[in-house]
């Protein structure tokens, strides 16, 4: 590929609600650019975007892929993106990259969820955007009826410059209203203008002309006034309206036959802005210099064969082949190799990326995501990417002994491959817990460790960390003795337990007086006690808020040891622990729910089934937000709960608040779930 100035890159995220046909899209914008010599099929799995083989497997985008193709003198920079929630990192790394939008809207359907969400997408990241109403082919597809809802949804802002001709059967090109040319086939050729739509393109593109010209005051003057409004003002103004995101030309075609494509390359180049036109982000508090070399890691790839791909957008300066940079968020100096271009799955070498470009190089060793590359004399840094936190989780057990071996790298692998996946070891449970968006997203996350890194895992519902506690003070004594041959075994304690505020750290005191044990023995009663506070007497959880006294015992000057005392206070707890009307707690989440006000309805009626207590709720246009406090037990699957009621439109997050006793019911429950667990350790 030749080398483009910042001005002649366009940077262009494809977005859309699935199945619209964004993926067919960008394969057919990549061939009608003559960057690909065929035409893939999503169903075929042959498309340039969806090479993963858990994309072909699935027929969805899972990662975004860099579609580079040239087109009239301009470089175009296609993201295709996953509109699968579960991926909404991928997403969001793309909105960061970009200047403007291609929404696709499928002329059979029309608007649907995913639309909105991509719409209002743009509006926060101030995107520019085109809209591509699609699949004119198909039956009952009807150009008018989508228009009519484009402009219901999103204003009269959304012009159509173009219409298609005919739909279904008899679909067989697109008009350029403005230009008042037809055109047809692939390539795309001009062809006469059928005079059975004159009319009916003469009256859009009046509507289009007034639109256009009540965004300017000069060219609404002349409007009004019944003056001529020359070509030339309509396509300035228009480009400049686009450019700053106030108004959004509608375009037409079908991806699958291709037609339209060209004319979409043509509106992109002509009318979205290049680079230079969007402010360049820096973090807060960094210096800003437009000279200096400056690059945002967006995305990082791992791969068992090359390594590690570092994906990155330019915003200022220049980065070239066989040089250095320095990591500004890492503080570290970075090798870079060979730079590439990165074209679906194949990476095409380059002498250098320049401002406004996207590249990638192989095998950073500290670099990561949302990391800047700079220079060292200047250091600049730019706003990182804010991905959303993580609202579903699994527990992650090795299938094989080898597994567990490999099993710690492979997930670290994953995790720096998408920055909405963590892991942690739950402490009190003991298991690798592995936390993303979605079920789809952590089924995809175990594939790929199987396939890049020969790691076999199971996906399991994660323990919850309940708790135990006591609600009244209780004593209790235990007298440790054994008589063998020899040294015999004596330790002797009476214990007081006492229950403390929820929230409290176990504490431990000695009010032993009189030398009643040793003071030497004391320690070996404290580690008895706190060794004894890990297992509950009810279903074994962690014992927590309950201070613990020592006041009395015995010992023998031969047969005492500390291992005696240790046992005897573990036995004196856990007597204690029964007489003090043991309870076991649960964690409680405070849960904050964004919903189209339409399916409060349904999620008030869940709610109540997952035992929550709603706190509020705040309706805002026409989003409900909802605060409601939920066990942590009942909220494992919500997120798949959630996408289904409200058809992938509410999101959600959750922190945690407190512990709470669990209800008598469910605590029953749990107390035989450990019984049974027990006696199935005892039988095998």
């Amino acid at each position: 590929m030749k080398e483009y100035s910042t001005k002649q890159i366009r940077n262009v995220v494809l977005l859309s609600h699935g199945g619209a046909g964004k993926t067919s899209l960008s394969e057919a914008a990549l061939f009608a650019s003559g960057a690909v010599n065929r035409l893939g099929k999503v169903e075929a799995g042959t498309t340039v975007s969806d090479f993963e083989p858990e994309e072909v497997k699935r027929k969805i985008s899972i990662s975004l892929s860099l579609l580079p193709c040239e087109w009239k003198g301009f470089k175009i920079n296609l993201v295709d993106v996953p509109g699968y929630t579960d991926f909404a990192g991928e997403l969001r790394s793309a909105l960061r990259v970009v200047e403007s939008a291609v929404v696709v809207v499928s002329g059979r359907s029309g608007l649907k969820v995913g639309t909105n969400q991509a719409w209002k997408y743009c509006e926060k990241a101030g995107l520019s955007r085109l809209i591509f109403v699609n699949k004119m082919d198909r039956e009952n597809a009807d150009f008018e009826r989508v228009v009519g809802q484009i402009q219901s949804k999103y204003g009269m802002a959304c012009v159509p410059i173009q219409m298609p001709i005919g739909a279904f059967e008899t679909f067989k090109g697109v008009i350029d209203i403005l230009k008042m040319k037809a055109y047809a086939g692939t390539p795309m050729k001009e062809i006469p203008f059928p005079e059975e739509l004159r009319d009916k393109a003469t009256k859009l593109r009046d509507a289009a002309i007034e639109n256009i010209a009540e965004s300017d005051d000069n060219l609404m003057e002349k409007y009004l006034g019944g003056e001529e409004i020359s070509d030339d003002e309509i396509f300035a103004c228009l480009k400049k309206n686009v450019a700053e995101g106030k108004l959004f030309p509608i375009l037409a075609g079908c991806a699958t036959t291709g037609e339209g494509s060209e004319l979409l390359l043509d509106a992109i180049t002509e009318y979205l802005p290049d680079p230079t036109m969007r402010d360049i982000q820096y973090a807060e508090g960094s210096a800003k210099d437009a000279d200096t070399f400056a690059a945002l890691v967006f995305k990082t790839a791992a791969d068992p064969y090359v390594g590690k791909l570092t994906y990155f957008r330019v915003y200022s300066g220049e980065i070239l082949s066989n040089t250095q940079v320095y990591n500004v968020t890492q503080s570290a100096v970075e090798r870079v190799g060979q730079l590439y271009s990165i074209h679906g799955k194949v990476q095409q070498p380059e002498a250098k990326i320049v401002a406004g470009d996207i590249g990638a190089v192989a095998k950073l060793s500290v670099t990561t995501t949302n990391d800047t590359l700079g220079t060292q004399e200047k250091p600049v840094k730019l706003a990182a990417i804010e991905y959303p936190a993580p609202v579903y989780s699994v527990a992650v057990y090795p299938k094989t002994k080898a597994d567990l071996d490999k099993m710690g790298g492979a997930i670290a692998r994953i995790v720096e491959e998408d920055p909405t996946l963590t892991q942690v070891r739950d402490a009190e449970t003991g298991e690798v817990v592995l936390s993303g968006m979605g079920d789809t997203q952590l089924d995809v996350a175990a594939e790929k460790m199987q396939r890049k890194f020969g790691v076999s895992v199971d996906l399991q519902v994660p323990k919850v960390a309940y708790r135990e506690t006591i609600t009244i003070p209780s004593k209790a004594e235990y007298k440790h003795k054994k008589q063998t041959g020899g040294h015999g075994q004596y330790g002797h304690v009476l214990l007081e337990l006492n229950p403390l505020p929820r929230g409290s750290e176990n504490t431990f005191e000695n009010k032993v007086v009189g030398g009643a044990i040793p003071k030497n023995y004391i320690p070996a009663v404290e580690k008895g006690v706190f060794d004894g506070l890990k297992e509950g007497v009810l279903a074994g959880f962690p014992i927590v808020d309950v201070n613990v006294a020592v006041y009395d015992g015995s010992y023998h000057p031969v047969d005492s040891s500390e291992i005696c005392f240790k046992i005897a206070a573990a036995q004196a707890l856990k007597k204690g622990l029964q007489d003090a009307r043991p309870i076991i707690l649960e964690p409680v989440m405070l849960v904050k729910i964004e919903i189209p006000n339409d399916f409060t309805g349904e999620i008030l009626s869940d709610l109540n089934t997952k035992r929550a207590r709603v706190h509020g709720m705040n309706p805002v246009d026409d989003i409900n937000y909802i605060e409601a406090e939920v066990p942590m037990g009942e909220m494992l699957k919500y997120a798949i709960d959630l996408k289904s009621i409200t058809q992938g439109q509410g999101t959600f997050s959750m922190t945690f608040d407190h512990y709470e006793e669990v209800p008598a019911f469910n605590a029953q429950q749990l107390i035989e779930a450990h019984k049974a667990e027990a006696s199935s350790e005892t039988q095998n």
